[in-house]
C-alpha cells in the first residue's frame, strides 16, 4: 500500500514537473535577450471606459497594441465565460487589429480570492477563458475587499486556494499573476508556499509607488517571477510626475523582461488626449524592437 502511494506522489510530481518545464518553455519569449524581443502597449479596458468589443477599435484609435480585457462583473455573471461574448471580442479584435492583450477579474476586488468560494470558481473559469481567447496571463486582482497586507489569514486563505488551481493553469499555459499591495518580498514569499511556475507576481509600479516601495529594486528582486506590468502615476501623465521611467526600463532591462506593459493611467485632460500621449512617451522608452 505505502509503495502504491509513494508511486502515485512521484507519478504526481513528474507530471508538475514536466508541466513546469512546458509552461516555462513557452514563456520563454517573453523574457528572451532584448535585441530578440520587444515590448507591446496595451491598456486597460476599465481605463478606457470601455466594457464591450468596442474597446479595441478605439485602442486602435489610440495608437495601442492591444487591450487587457475584463471578464466581467458579478452583476454581469462575468460576462467573457459566455462563449458568444468570447467571439465578439475576437472579431473585434480582427476587425480593428490590435491584440487581446490579456486578461483580468478585476472583481476579486470585491468578491474576494481570500474569503469568497465563487472566487476560486471565476479563476478556474479565467483559465479556460485565457485559453479561449488566446491570453497568456490572467491579472488576479487583490484590493479593496481582497486587501492582502496586514491580513496573515487572508494570505494563507489565498496561497491554500491558488495552490489548488496552480496545475490547472499549468496544463493550460497561463499565467496567474497577483496584483495587490505586498511588497516584493512578501510577494516572493507567497509565491514560494504555492510552488507552482504559473503562479507570479502582477508589478504595478503606480500601486508600488503609492506604498513607498523603491520600484526598481523591487522589479530587479522579483526577476523570473515578474509577468506582466502595470503603469500608472497616480493623476499623473506618465513621464511628468514622481516615477522616472528611464530607470524601470533600465529595471526591467536587468531581468530580461519583454513582453506586455498594460497603460492604467489617469486621464486628466480626457482619454483621447491624454491616452496618445502616454503612450508615445512609454513607446519612447519601450519600443516594440528593444
Amino acid at each position: 500500500m505505502n509503495t502504491t502511494l509513494n508511486r502515485r506522489r512521484m507519478l504526481a510530481r513528474t507530471a508538475r514537473a514536466a508541466a513546469g518545464v512546458a509552461l516555462a518553455a513557452e514563456l520563454a519569449p517573453l523574457f528572451a535577450a532584448p535585441a530578440q524581443r520587444g515590448f507591446k502597449i496595451g491598456a486597460c479596458e476599465w481605463s478606457l471606459g470601455k466594457s464591450d468589443p468596442s474597446c479595441m477599435a478605439l485602442a486602435k484609435t489610440l495608437g495601442l497594441d492591444g487591450v487587457q480585457v475584463n471578464m466581467g462583473s458579478a452583476a454581469d455573471h462575468l460576462r467573457l465565460r459566455q462563449p458568444e461574448v468570447q467571439r465578439a471580442y475576437l472579431a473585434a479584435a480582427r476587425a480593428s487589429g490590435v491584440a487581446i492583450g490579456g486578461l483580468a477579474l478585476a472583481e476579486l476586488n470585491n468578491i474576494p480570492l481570500k474569503r469568497d468560494p465563487r472566487a476560486a470558481v471565476w479563476v478556474v473559469d479565467a483559465i479556460d477563458v485565457a485559453r479561449a481567447i488566446g491570453a497568456k496571463v490572467i491579472l488576479v486582482a487583490e484590493f479593496y475587499q481582497g486587501e492582502l497586507k496586514g491580513d496573515p489569514a487572508g494570505v494563507d486563505r489565498t496561497v491554500e486556494v491558488v495552490k489548488e488551481i496552480a496545475p490547472r493553469a499549468e496544463r493550460a499555459g497561463v499565467i496567474l499573476g497577483l496584483e495587490n499591495y505586498l511588497s516584493a518580498e512578501e510577494n516572493l514569499e507567497v509565491i514560494r508556499r504555492i510552488g507552482s511556475p504559473a503562479v507570479q507576481v502582477y508589478y504595478d509600479v503606480g500601486n508600488s509607488t503609492d506604498k513607498g516601495y523603491d520600484i526598481c529594486r523591487e522589479i530587479r528582486l522579483l526577476k523570473g517571477q515578474l509577468c506582466e506590468l502595470h503603469f500608472k502615476d497616480a493623476d499623473h501623465l506618465l513621464g511628468q510626475g514622481r516615477i522616472d521611467f528611464a530607470r524601470v526600463r533600465a529595471a526591467v532591462d536587468d531581468i530580461g523582461y519583454r513582453g506586455w506593459i498594460q497603460i492604467e493611467a489617469a486621464a486628466p485632460h480626457g482619454l483621447m488626449k491624454d491616452y496618445p500621449a502616454d503612450v508615445a512617451f512609454v513607446r519612447g522608452l519601450f519600443p516594440k524592437e528593444a
